[in-house]
């Protein structure tokens, strides 16, 4: 198999995970009642847990649906991005209220969406035509 091929199948691998990791944290997040997810994240106000659940949800529809339909797939490596910035965030947060252990949960998923990013994002110059 060439290593194209190889490389093109890890990244799918990679964004149908983070793609559920997003969507069940993010799902959460909307779904729970205020009262529980305040008692699970103490000290950060609802509406910005909400705020995070709804980019959750939005990431994990586009770290698939873009490169999948093939309708503006550069999209994808954004998606994969914007779930970095959430991670750092969350590795921040979960660090200094946690432990550092339990960070390292969210510093992995970081780093599996940074591959993302890095994998899919290709530069304006290889899509512009050859001039002689």
């Amino acid at each position: 198999m060439p290593q194209l091929a190889r490389n093109n199948r890890l990244l799918w691998t990679i964004q149908a995970l983070l793609a559920a990791v997003s969507l069940f944290a993010g799902g959460f997040k909307l779904a729970v009642p205020a009262a529980e997810l305040g008692a699970a994240a103490p000290g950060l106000p609802i509406p910005f847990l909400r705020f995070i659940g709804t980019m959750e949800v939005l990431g994990a529809v586009a770290l698939i649906l873009p490169r999948l339909l093939g309708i503006k797939p550069f999209l994808t490596p954004l998606a994969a991005a914007g779930l970095v910035i959430i991670m750092i965030g969350a590795v921040t947060v979960t660090a200094l209220t946690v432990s550092a252990v339990a960070a390292w949960f969210p510093f992995v998923v970081g780093l599996l969406a940074a591959t993302v990013a890095y994998g899919r994002w290709q530069p304006t110059s290889a899509r512009l035509p050859q001039s002689i």
